[in-house]
């Protein structure tokens, strides 16, 4: 494993309620590394490469010169949320009951800033 993978999902897994998490090239949905447990962090990452990959597509549809920089998927029991790093993505599956939103995405962004691979 090339950079600091490890280390950064690491960090991220100190976040109250993190489940799982992963780093994806989004280009090949390929996994590059993952920490936790729970869920299938090879269909993870090709399912939500999809996710990525269908907003670009309607972006360009929609003539919009942007960037995303974060997809939220609320989930009854979870958050699921994909912060855009380049031409990868980070992934984070967290318990709804135990995590504190906004702090998370903080605590996420922070690790994604030190990210290097």
């Amino acid at each position: 494993m090339a950079g600091n993978i490890q280390p950064t999902l690491d960090k991220i897994m100190e976040i109250d309620g993190a489940i799982a998490c992963a780093v994806v090239d989004a280009t090949s949905g390929m996994l590059l590394g993952q920490a936790g447990s729970g869920i299938d962090m090879n269909v993870a990452a090709a399912g939500n490469s999809e996710v990525v990959r269908a907003k670009l597509k309607t972006m360009k549809s929609l003539g919009l010169q942007d960037n995303i920089k974060d997809i939220m998927i609320i989930l009854g029991k979870a958050y699921h949320l994909i912060k855009i790093h380049g031409n990868l993505f980070i992934y984070v599956a967290l318990n709804k009951g135990k995590s504190n939103l906004a702090l998370a995405r903080h605590k996420i962004a922070e690790a994604e800033s030190t990210l290097t691979v």
